[in-house]
């Protein structure tokens, strides 16, 4: 055999070889024939990704010392934003958003604005206030009730009663100037409630630290979220920035384990069923905006997945379990399922709730509601851990999807069950490289998930205090981050999303033609570029 024919067979066995083991992937499932466009569109992405990958992340960049694509998110942004892949990415239709915490879905210097229109927020401090002590000496605040409003002055003087309530504005205004004046609460605020790269890369950059800076933004933010008013305007701010990022369709984890929240009138006296009335009332009215404006398939709608937190005791968790029971019966669209949350590593696996849990599953059937789990589980870096084992769990337990699954990959039998039964992960990639599962994205576990055929739904997580607003930004360090990836992955996982909401089947078929109709719009769109 002549060394042509011998290397013409190892090249065509090559070829082969690679074919059948990239047909494994998701995207590559379903027999579908790209179009004339789509390869068009496939080949200008690739080229773009190519070429920025050549010049923006090689050149010089002062206070980024070594830039790549799909590099520590917090550090990289500033580049990412310049790039024309980003600008490309932030137009697709990217159908449902399946994990997010509503807790943190709004800008947070946007809510900080919000805020400071209402008088009725007071803040306070429970130590005296220094530079030194500033990024850790977080502000409390809460929406009182007339008669509790007080006059105080400043946070910042010396004659500050410690743990005295001060009106938000009057604090603002009179925040000393050694702290930065009224920009320095500014600051101050928005620090508290979101990760910074000196925190997430340097003084936090142990999983449990981060953690520990994680929980922390929330009992900030609670305060000012929680309050009826503000809340309404809050979500619509939420489904309005979702659906200007080409996200249809969004079933947002709502934590209840504040039982009620504070009312108009600054009195803990709002129970949970107001609040979905507030949620279905301001979806509706985002939605007539939406027909009005001539876009009503833009945006179909948004459940709530019930959650509450690993901390409670199985007794507790009884009476959440039969509240979100209650709750379905009386909003049968908006329940789409039932969630624990926290920290895995730290908190309470799900065994700890077993009882409760398989209780629930027969309450349904007593009640006639249908309330699916779709559990956070393997958002860990163990293996054999309890937060690991809790994925062994969830599925045990029937859960529709897995939240995180980022130890997921390590486990052959259970990476098979999902991709056979169709449980997908709803993957959160900047929140685990910044909550430091991982160093950044080309070491992150998605591709070996996508290459086994596991179904995947691209997630923000906490977007207000990550700072990867919408989702754009997580499907484009994805994208730059393998060399596999084309425009055929960008589309199944957007279609995939849609496919794996709790949506119901003529719900997703109206769904995936109205993303179907707007992806032809967007391959149009880059296949005209130049």
């Amino acid at each position: 055999m002549s060394s042509t024919t011998a290397l013409s067979g190892y090249r065509d066995k090559r070829a082969a070889l690679i074919l059948r083991d990239r047909s494994l992937r998701r995207e590559n499932l379903r027999v579908k024939a790209l179009t004339l466009n789509e390869i068009k569109a496939d080949e200008i992405l690739r080229r773009i990704r190519a070429d920025e990958e050549a010049t923006i992340w090689k050149e010089e960049h002062p206070s980024i010392p070594h830039p790549f694509p799909g590099m520590e998110f917090l550090t990289g942004k500033s580049i990412i934003v310049r790039t024309k892949i980003f600008e490309i990415l932030s137009k697709m239709p990217k159908g449902a958003l399946l994990h997010a915490h509503l807790d943190a879905m709004v800008n947070a210097e946007f809510l900080l604005k919000l805020a400071l229109k209402y008088p009725a927020f007071h803040v306070r401090i429970h130590q005296p206030l220094t530079v030194a002590n500033l990024p850790t000496n977080l502000p409390e605040f809460r929406a009182l009730s007339e008669d509790l409003f007080t006059h105080s002055a400043s946070l910042t003087d010396s004659g500050y009663a410690i743990g005295t309530w001060v009106p938000i504005r009057n604090a603002r205004q009179s925040f000393n100037a050694e702290f930065g004046g009224p920009e320095g609460f500014d600051r101050w605020v928005l620090a508290a409630m979101t990760i910074n790269p000196a925190e997430a890369y340097g003084t936090h950059k142990t999983v449990a630290k981060i953690w520990q800076k994680f929980a922390s933004t929330f009992i900030t933010s609670d305060g000012l979220i929680h309050f009826q008013p503000l809340f309404a305007e809050y979500m619509r701010v939420f489904f309005l920035t979702a659906i200007e990022d080409g996200i249809s369709y969004i079933e947002t984890r709502i934590n209840f384990l504040r039982k009620f929240m504070v009312g108009a009138d600054g009195r803990e006296n709002v129970p949970h069923r107001e609040w979905l009335l507030m949620f279905d009332r301001v979806q509706s009215e985002v939605k007539m905006k939406m027909k009005i404006d001539g876009r009503e398939d833009a945006f179909i709608g948004a459940k709530i997945i019930y959650s509450t937190i690993r901390f409670i005791t199985p007794e507790e968790l009884e009476w959440y379990l039969e509240d979100c029971i209650a709750l379905k019966k009386e909003f049968p669209h908006l329940i789409a399922g039932f969630d624990l949350v926290g920290d895995e590593n730290a908190l309470k696996p799900l065994i700890y709730y077993i009882e409760p849990l398989l209780h629930f599953r027969e309450r349904q059937k007593d009640e006639g509601v249908d309330i699916p789990f779709l559990f956070h589980a393997g958002e860990t870096l163990g293996d054999g851990t309890d937060a690991d084992v809790n994925l062994y769990d969830a599925i045990l337990l029937g859960t529709k999807r897995i939240g995180h699954g980022f130890s997921l990959i390590k486990h052959p039998e259970l990476v098979k069950i999902c991709r056979e039964r169709g449980i997908a992960v709803e993957v959160c990639p900047i929140s685990n490289e910044i909550l430091r599962l991982t160093s950044s994205m080309p070491m992150h576990p998605l591709p070996a998930l996508m290459n086994n055929g596991v179904p995947v739904a691209l997630c923000s997580d906490d977007p207000a205090v990550f700072g990867n607003m919408g989702l754009t930004f997580d499907y484009y360090q994805v994208f730059v981050s393998s060399e596999v990836c084309g425009l055929s992955t960008l589309g199944g996982l957007a279609r995939d999303s849609i496919e794996f909401s709790t949506l119901n089947n003529e719900e997703k078929r109206q769904a995936i033609a109205g993303w179907e109709r707007r992806w032809r719009d967007y391959v149009d769109y880059i296949a005209g570029l130049v």
